[in-house]
């Protein structure tokens, strides 16, 4: 079943009824031809679900009733906000999709030493909107509870001071030698955060292609964050961030569970 989000506003409990506008009402009329009495799945993304029925499609609006609340938490406790060095090219449109199947949270974008795209531009309004559509056609394609949230672009400086913030963070290095993220992610320190609390944030901080500098990692090390090896083999930008979220949703999370 096809899946959509709505804002708050848009749902209309008391009468069972909620509508959909935007480019979603092209979507379903004119690509997937819907019509009256079918069914979709609409999310509120605050990880509530309901099965509708469509009643009627205009040119704007697809006005639906609520057949039935889903309780489904498609959310794990392990928000990992994902700060991404700047790449370049279409790297980005593939990060931001998989991180987004992958049950990531947030994802920040960060200008950084071997950074090569320059956000500040004409078109840099353009990019973002481009972006959160990827993030939203990916949210709904693998039924997530939540739209992840896009932000950025902070300075090398800025997402370190951001990521203070948070419970628990890594930072994937090259040259790392002498920690494994499997090693921290499994450590009595990072279990008894994860224990003792209803949500823990992590932070995963990316370099983009070519990885930090010497003086960047150094920087890393010295705000504690950990500085960790993904392994013997040396990984894209766009991997090591699918890679490394992945193994930190697998080692705390829900991903290979029920």
């Amino acid at each position: 079943m096809d899946r959509f989000f709505v804002e708050l506003e848009d749902i209309d409990l008391e009468n069972k009824s909620l509508n959909i506008y935007g480019e979603d009402v092209k979507h379903i009329s004119k690509v997937l031809r819907y019509s009256n009495g079918d069914k979709i799945e609409v999310c509120d993304g605050h990880n509530k679900e309901y099965i509708c029925e469509i009643v009627e499609i205009s040119k704007d609006t697809v006005l639906l009733n609520i057949i039935e609340e889903v309780n489904v938490n498609r959310e794990s406790k392990i928000k990992i906000k994902l700060y991404q060095g700047l790449p370049k090219s279409t790297k980005m449109d593939i990060i931001l999709q998989k991180l987004t199947e992958c049950g990531v949270s947030e994802i920040i974008l960060v200008n950084t030493k071997r950074s090569v795209v320059n956000l500040n531009d004409k078109k840099a309004d353009k990019k973002i909107e481009r972006w959160e559509r990827i993030v939203y056609e990916a949210a709904k394609q693998s039924k997530r509870g939540i739209i992840p949230k896009l932000r950025g672009v902070l300075s090398f400086g800025e997402a370190l001071k951001d990521m203070s913030e948070n419970d628990i963070n890594i930072s994937p290095y090259e040259a790392e030698k002498s920690l494994g993220i499997k090693e921290v992610l499994s450590s009595e320190r990072v279990k008894k955060i994860v224990d003792s609390k209803e949500e823990v944030s992590i932070g995963i901080f990316i370099g983009p292609e070519g990885g930090f500098s010497e003086s960047e990692n150094e920087k890393i090390k010295e705000k504690g964050i950990d500085s960790v090896s993904m392994g013997p083999r040396i990984f894209r930008t766009e991997t090591a961030s699918i890679v490394a979220s992945s193994i930190t949703l697998y080692e705390l999370g829900d991903i290979g569970g029920m």
